[in-house]
């Protein structure tokens, strides 16, 4: 009867020691960090975060873990784009499970599921029961958003926007785990649009006169793009010669000069100068591309030694 106990017991633990482990799985998600963006400049700005899993179960044995990423606290009416809030402004981005951001990183728990699903990913866990693995998130803000105004833009992922469901393989698809196990792993997206301008200008050429007994009159521009709601000046210096009287600037060549000048209008009776709040242009961005005129007239006067004549102009933005 003792022999007969001992094999018994021999029995028994060797059953209970090939007894299946449940598995259990823990998530972390990194920020998503855009920084500091210009939209203005009608491109795309990418960015990265990282999706780590470490699970415990028995050996051998493949985990399939379905990290199911809603829409975020920005929101989404389609699934691509979601959307970054700053107040009442809204800023499109997107996450993605590919690095050529094609594929959007979606969730099989939201009603775009069937378009946008979860990726699959899978852990084989090792002879000691545990595996770890991480998939990278691809980010993007996405182009052609020149008008969106400044501001710190966000939008929040956490409870089941981040619900990370996993089971054993064998248990089927992503769509078919659904919820199980789900975990949630908060992390925020983010991106700054900050206040922008850029400038270019063509020139004011007067083209070929003869004697200077009237006036001769031409055009230029200056172009800027600047970012919406932002209030900006737009000054001209006093060219080569330093004029502080912008209608006495210099054409030069060697030591001879015509005399002009440069106007806001088409009268020539806004000269257009450097002093704030005098004789400088102000407005508004709106984040597209804005364009103002400038005016020159060279005056009656007495005719100088014929040569080419040119001067330099300086146009600076403030905002």
């Amino acid at each position: 009867m003792r022999f007969l106990l001992g094999v018994l017991i021999l029995v028994v633990a060797g059953t209970c020691s090939g007894a299946a482990r449940a598995q259990s799985c823990t998530f972390g998600i990194t920020n998503m960090t855009f920084g500091n963006i210009d939209v203005t400049a009608n491109a795309a700005v990418d960015t990265t975060a990282t999706f780590t899993a470490n699970c415990t179960g028995t050996k051998n044995k493949t985990v399939r873990i379905c990290p199911n990423l809603g829409t975020g606290t920005g929101g989404s009416a389609t699934g691509n784009p979601r959307e970054m809030l700053s107040g009442s402004n809204h800023l499109n981005f997107n996450i993605y499970s590919n690095s050529t951001r094609t594929t959007v990183w979606g969730s099989n728990l939201w009603s775009f599921s069937g378009t946008y699903p979860s990726p699959t990913i899978n852990i084989t866990l090792n002879s000691s029961g545990s595996g770890s693995t991480t998939a990278t998130l691809y980010g993007r803000v996405t182009a052609a958003q020149q008008t969106a105004p400044a501001g710190a833009y966000s939008s929040a992922f956490s409870g089941s926007n981040t619900l990370i469901a996993y089971a054993y393989s064998t248990v089927g698809t992503c769509p078919t785990i659904g919820s199980t196990n789900g975990i949630a792993a908060a992390f925020t997206v983010t991106a700054t649009n900050v206040t922008q301008c850029s400038v270019s200008s063509t020139a004011v050429n007067f083209g070929t006169a003869g004697v200077l007994r009237s006036n001769v009159d031409a055009t230029g521009t200056v172009s800027l793009t600047c970012t919406n709601a932002a209030p900006y000046t737009i000054s001209l210096s006093g060219g080569n010669a330093g004029a502080t009287d912008p209608t006495l600037r210099k054409l030069a060549s060697g030591a001879n000069q015509v005399t002009y000048g440069l106007y806001q209008d088409a009268a020539r009776t806004l000269p257009w100068g450097s002093t704030a709040g005098t004789n400088t242009q102000a407005g508004t961005g709106t984040g597209l591309s804005q364009t103002y005129t400038v005016y020159g007239r060279v005056p009656p006067q007495t005719t100088p030694a014929p040569a080419t004549y040119s001067d330099t102009v300086v146009a600076t933005i403030t905002y």
